[in-house]
Parts: C-alpha cells; sequence; structure tokens
C-alpha cells in the first residue's frame, strides 16, 4: 500500500514537472504572441496620433503641436484643407521670361473686366485656371468611417487615455522648436496577460535603458516624431 501512494506520489510530481517544463515554453510565446497582437492595434492608433498632431502644427499661427486631447480631437472635426483644380501649365519660355501663375491669374482677371484678350491670347494662357475649394480634413487623412474620438483612447486600455505632452525649444538661431511626444506603458495594455512575463519584459527594457511601452514622439530631444517601434 505504502509502495503504491509513493508511486501516486512520484507520478503526480512527474506531472508537476512535466507542467511546469511546458509552461515555461508556451508562456513566453503566448505572451509575445498577445503582446504582438496588441501592439499593432496601439501603433496604428499612435500613429493616427502623430498624423493629426502634424496637420495641427501645420494649421497653427505658432507651428506649435498640442498637448490636449480635446484641442487635437476637435481640430481633426472641424479643419478643412484646400484642394486646388490646376487647368494649364506654364511652359519653360514663359517662366524665363517672369511670368508666374499669380502674374497670369492677374492678367486673365483684368481681361475679364475689359473684355480685352490679347495679351492672354498671345500667351496662350485663355483657359489658364487655378480654383480652390475645401474639403473635410478628416475625411482626407483618415477616411469617412473614422471615428475621432478614439484618438486619445489605448487600445486594450480599458478606457486609459495616451500620455500625451509637449515642449518648445529654442535653437540656437533663436527659433522656436516644438516637439511633442504620445506614450502609453506597459502595464497599461499588458497587465492580465501574464504578469510575471511583463514584469520580465520591463526588467529587460530598463536595464537597455529604452522606454517600458509604446511611444511616439520625443519631448526630451528632436527625433523627427519617430516611433520607438521604428
Amino acid at each position: 500500500m505504502k509502495k503504491l501512494a509513493l508511486n501516486l506520489l512520484l507520478l503526480v510530481a512527474i506531472a508537476g514537472l512535466a507542467y511546469i517544463s511546458v509552461r515555461s515554453i508556451l508562456d513566453p510565446i503566448e505572451f509575445s504572441e498577445e503582446r504582438s497582437s496588441r501592439e499593432k492595434a496601439i501603433i496604428a492608433r499612435l500613429i493616427d496620433i502623430r498624423t493629426a498632431q502634424i496637420e495641427y502644427r501645420n494649421n497653427t499661427q505658432d507651428r506649435s503641436y498640442t498637448d490636449n486631447f480635446d484641442s487635437l480631437i476637435t481640430f481633426i472635426k472641424t479643419a478643412q484643407m484646400p484642394i486646388i483644380l490646376k487647368v494649364g501649365e506654364l511652359n519653360d519660355d514663359q517662366l524665363e521670361r517672369g511670368l508666374t501663375e499669380q502674374k497670369v491669374l492677374d492678367m486673365i482677371a483684368k481681361a475679364q473686366k475689359t473684355n480685352k484678350w490679347d495679351e492672354v491670347d498671345k500667351e496662350g494662357l485663355r483657359e489658364f485656371r487655378r480654383d480652390t475649394s475645401w474639403i473635410a480634413l478628416i475625411d482626407t487623412i483618415y477616411g469617412k468611417n473614422f471615428c475621432a474620438d478614439s484618438l486619445r483612447y489605448v487600445p486594450f486600455g480599458n478606457g486609459v487615455e495616451f500620455e500625451l505632452a509637449t515642449r518648445c525649444d529654442t535653437t540656437k538661431s533663436g527659433t522656436a522648436q516644438w516637439l511633442f511626444e504620445a506614450r502609453t506603458p506597459y502595464e497599461t495594455y499588458l497587465t492580465g496577460i501574464n504578469d510575471q512575463e511583463m514584469r520580465n519584459l520591463i526588467s529587460a527594457q530598463k536595464k537597455l535603458g529604452r522606454y517600458c511601452g509604446l511611444k511616439v514622439g520625443d519631448v526630451e530631444q528632436p527625433n523627427n516624431n519617430a516611433g520607438n517601434w521604428e
């Protein structure tokens, strides 16, 4: 009877060791696969934020970014961008003689008022046109089904928002240089998958001196708005 009990204990111990051995192999693999899946969605969102910040900067007088998602989302929802329809082009000879698009447009406007087209016809530019129309920026850079309100939230983050920051440096020439950063730590979107594997990842990143999470841009030093996955 004692021998049977010992054999059963031995089998349980062997099974336990086998399970631990298998899990030691599978846990990192499963964690890595789930991390990769989640980070694809987060990277896509960070790229959307970067696109929004660049457009915001291009449309502000002081060429600044914003550290406020309300301002960024309102801009994305309401901003419009010009689309210029071009008909006709200036040839090399005309350009060498100092003609510009604005000069031609002024010439045509004058001809329309006076009904004297000799100068315009001499250049062969009666059909020359530059018409401007305006379209919603959100439709142009994201598409009609884009939800701007989701821009602030970290995928798989249970409602947690990205950290958004800006800073203005002064270059040696005295001009303002704006920097921005959007980021989210591992704890926001990896907690609950395998916390030990997450701690291992954080420890490894800290040893390498890297940010423990995903981010785009950098407020400490210019990096051309790159993401830390690029």
